[in-house]
């Protein structure tokens, strides 16, 4: 599966990605809202070699896309998409450092938002966040999610509990605003 938008170019993982995966999923400043963090270039490796075997669209799988500049094969980060069921899809995202704060996240959600909406036919989309990462709940309100939920203390972070609040959209909503 590969989508394309203006500036970006979305596809699978590929095994020469494990190191630039690596290096930004494991930077402190982007791990600390993630629900994964390789240990080592050799986990972030095998995460994705397991990534090759899914197939697009299979319920209860997740499906992660590449981030790219277009017209290149450099790895901006990685935007996961969970089928949880034949209605449902759940997002997930991250940038490395350098690639943020120049509005890709926003293109690459709106691309998929797209593809689960009107080329899949789902009938909702949502996103779990660390309320603390303001950053992506302004990126997923100015998408046009709204938040559903907010759980208090709902999963352990190391040694402490974390709240997590729930984001989402029906694809009604999403067509009212035009799409992307």
């Amino acid at each position: 599966m590969e989508l394309a938008t203006a500036r970006l170019r979305l596809d699978a993982l590929h095994p020469g990605d494990a190191v630039a995966l690596f290096a930004y999923r494991a930077d402190p400043q982007v791990s600390r809202y993630q629900g994964w963090r390789p240990g080592s270039v050799d986990e972030a490796r095998q995460f994705i070699e397991r990534q090759r075997a899914v197939v697009f669209g299979t319920p209860d799988s997740w499906f992660q896309f590449a981030i790219r500049p277009r017209g290149s094969v450099e790895l901006a980060g990685d935007l996961g998409l969970h089928f949880v069921d034949g209605d449902t899809v759940e997002l997930g995202i991250s940038l490395a450092p350098s690639w943020q704060g120049k509005w890709l996240a926003a293109e690459a959600l709106a691309a998929v938002l797209g593809l689960a909406f009107d080329e899949m036919g789902r009938h909702r989309a949502f996103a779990s966040v660390d309320p603390r990462n303001a950053p992506c709940t302004r990126l997923l309100v100015g998408l046009g999610m709204r938040k559903e939920a907010h759980f208090r203390e709902s999963f352990r972070e190391g040694d402490a509990w974390a709240d997590d609040a729930i984001y989402a959209m029906l694809a009604r909503e999403w067509r009212a605003r035009g799409g992307g």
